[in-house]
């Protein structure tokens, strides 16, 4: 189901303000009676789309508009009256008044997810096939072809090449303060310099890995920019995950640094942004992922088309494929009675974006919001877009080392 068909509907406790669009809790919709109009044009309404009763036309236009990014310009210095007449005339009042209405942009799904999702509904309809067929013997899979297996080995020593050499640096990061005095301004800098190095460090590892990937240097330097501005943050997300212990509830960077949700709130970070690190993180270890899938799984990740601002299109899907392959077939023989591990490991993917959206446009603090609270006196620690893509961050170092080979 996608998020524009999650049913809603409104309060009827607490009023909205004027000018701010009503809002709506999860749950199933009322009854449609048949005579209920869009919110938006006026026309007969289809349901709840994007969290708002609308027309089929006016839930197409929201979701074209947000794919693409459009930018519309209105002739009437965007005062038009919007009715089932000028939704054809005027598209940025169009727009305008599927925003004040309350569509939703996260809702949207992009080209990508969609993509995924048909795969998941394809490929559990293939397991309910199977599973009412007559029983018969599992065929052996085939092996794996060869290039797909000196592909998985060269990604496998690539990410530990990469994260030896963070290890290397870890003499480099501050130290974590053994002082508990939460109002202490100079032990917060410290907690903050420290989880900051972690993530520079953590850039400075996507970087090298992304710049070894077959194919990734024959993109333009705009698309490779592009690509790793957006999968930085998911890339990040998913090597915390890949270092979650369920046992502590732990996650553990440079193999002796482990740190609990306490650890994180006493870094800046807030609730209701751990939570959702430390929830992703479980579901992805109880899927027992080894280095190969995890590896596999960033490599796809990175060559995401549908990213803004890639030009490219075609050769990124092209540079995909051989790793959503190759991911397929590993799976198919190392879980060959899980039939539904395939789809679950791509939906974990649009998981990841989502919460990789929420963390980007609710929040400033560093390194998936660590940072220090804005209360504090002086200048306020750099945004997430800063880190990952300020001239101290990834893009710097992608444009000084490009030439170069990858970790040292």
């Amino acid at each position: 189901m996608e998020p524009s068909d999650i049913k809603m509907y409104p309060t009827e406790d607490t009023p909205a303000p004027e000018g701010h669009p009503v809002k709506r809790k999860k749950g199933p919709a009322p009854k449609m009676l048949g005579n209920e109009v869009c919110s938006v044009c006026g026309d007969k309404a289809s349901g709840f789309h994007y969290n708002v009763l609308s027309c089929e036309g006016c839930k197409g236009f929201f979701r074209r508009s947000v794919i693409k990014g459009a930018q519309y310009t209105c002739k009437n210095s965007g005062r038009c009256e919007m009715d089932m007449y000028m939704r054809r005339k005027c598209q940025q009042c169009r727009l305008r008044k599927c925003r004040e209405a309350g569509m939703l942009e996260q809702c949207v799904l992009s080209e990508e997810q969609i993509r995924l999702k048909k795969m998941k509904k394809q490929e559990e309809e293939t397991a309910r096939t199977s599973a009412v067929a007559t029983p018969s013997p599992a065929p052996e899979m085939p092996p794996l072809a060869p290039e797909q297996q000196e592909m998985i080995e060269k990604l496998v020593a690539m990410q530990k090449q990469c994260n030896k050499r963070s290890f290397l640096d870890r003499p480099k990061v501050t130290p974590w303060p053994q002082s508990q005095d939460p109002l202490n301004r100079e032990v917060r800098q410290q907690r903050f310099a420290h989880f900051t190095e972690l993530a520079i460090m953590s850039v400075q590892e996507i970087v090298d890995f992304a710049k070894q990937l077959p194919g990734f240097l024959e993109l333009t330097r705009e698309d490779q920019i592009a690509l790793l501005k957006t999968s930085t943050i998911e890339i990040m997300l998913l090597e915390t995950s890949r270092r979650y212990n369920p046992a502590i509830e732990s996650i553990t960077f440079l193999k002796d640094f482990s740190y609990n949700k306490e650890d994180f709130a006493k870094a800046g970070l807030q609730l209701e942004f751990i939570n959702p690190i430390f929830e992703f993180s479980k579901g992805m270890n109880d899927l027992h992922l080894d280095e190969a899938e995890y590896a596999l799984l960033i490599a796809i990740n990175i060559f995401s088309a549908d990213r803004p601002n890639v030009q490219d299109h075609e050769l990124v899907e092209r540079l995909q494929q051989p790793y959503v392959d190759a991911l397929h077939s590993y799976i198919r023989i190392k879980r060959p009675n899980d039939h539904l591990m395939f789809p679950r490991m791509l939906m974990k993917l649009v998981s990841l974006r989502t919460l990789s959206s929420v963390h980007s446009e609710n929040s400033h603090l560093c390194f998936l919001k660590f940072g220090m609270s804005t209360s504090e006196p002086g200048p306020p620690p750099p945004g997430p877009n800063e880190l990952v893509s300020g001239k101290h961050g990834w893009a710097g170092v992608l444009y000084r080392q490009n030439t170069g080979s990858g970790c040292p």
